[in-house]
């Protein structure tokens, strides 16, 4: 049975006319960057929302609209925080492989 994880060497080899949209693996300092892409984002969403019911009209209505904006925000921002954490997962994968192979090497 094949390997469910592709070698660089067999995609290129798959897609030899695409071998330019195969994605490289980003540095750990891309990934950190990322990251912090990612929480400036959540505040931007969260500042966002906050000015938006600032400036609703205090009524009922008002009420129901703003309640559905801060849900959507804490959507928003759930969603991008499991973003991060991922990242987060990857990065530290990332650096162990490098700390593997740096042993591996001296």
């Amino acid at each position: 049975m094949a390997s469910a994880k592709a070698t660089p060497l067999a995609c290129e080899k798959t897609f030899p006319r695409h071998s330019h949209l195969i994605m490289q693996t980003p540095s750990t300092a891309q990934i950190r960057t990322a990251i912090e892409v990612l929480k400036k984002l959540g505040e931007r969403l969260n500042e966002h929302a906050a000015h938006s019911v600032i400036q609703l009209p205090d009524t009922r209505l008002g009420d129901d609209y703003a309640a559905r904006i801060e849900a959507r925000a804490i959507e928003q921002t759930s969603h991008i925080d499991v973003v991060a954490e991922q990242l987060k997962h990857w990065r530290e994968e990332l650096l162990q492989e490098r700390t593997q192979c740096v042993s591996h090497h001296i």
